[in-house]
């Protein structure tokens, strides 16, 4: 299953950035093998509508799940739009993330509300 992570850096060892829209890459994650691609943000330097833009993006690469610290109302509805879910809150390093997210440790926030935070390695 495709996930995307927000990051700070293009690999597995990177710290989960916690803005989604405004994030400097995605990690897109296949959990089978972790297996990855690193997509540059475009959308970080836009005045306004860098969520959308980014749920968006997210859209086009066919993610399931959305692992970041915090995301907006918007972002939030475009991605749910989309049939993505969202899980909020997550802190720490990204491979340790998918192992917890793989492991079913992880649920998707409902709503907007923040799951509070997921604090790892």
């Amino acid at each position: 299953m495709k996930i995307a992570v927000t990051t700070t850096a293009p690999d597995l060892q990177a710290q989960i950035d916690p803005r989604f829209g405004r994030c400097p890459y995605f990690l897109i994650v296949e959990t089978d093998d972790l297996s990855f691609q690193a997509v540059e943000n475009p959308n970080l330097g836009l005045s306004s509508g860098a969520g959308i833009q980014s749920a968006q993006l997210l859209t086009e690469h066919g993610v399931k799940h959305v692992l970041t610290g915090n995301c907006g109302p918007n972002a939030h509805k475009t991605l749910l739009a989309a049939g993505i879910d969202v899980i909020v809150g997550c802190l720490g390093i990204v491979k340790d993330l998918i192992e917890q997210y793989k492991a079913g440790k992880l649920g998707a926030t409902p709503g907007t509300k923040r799951a509070g935070p997921i604090r790892l390695g």
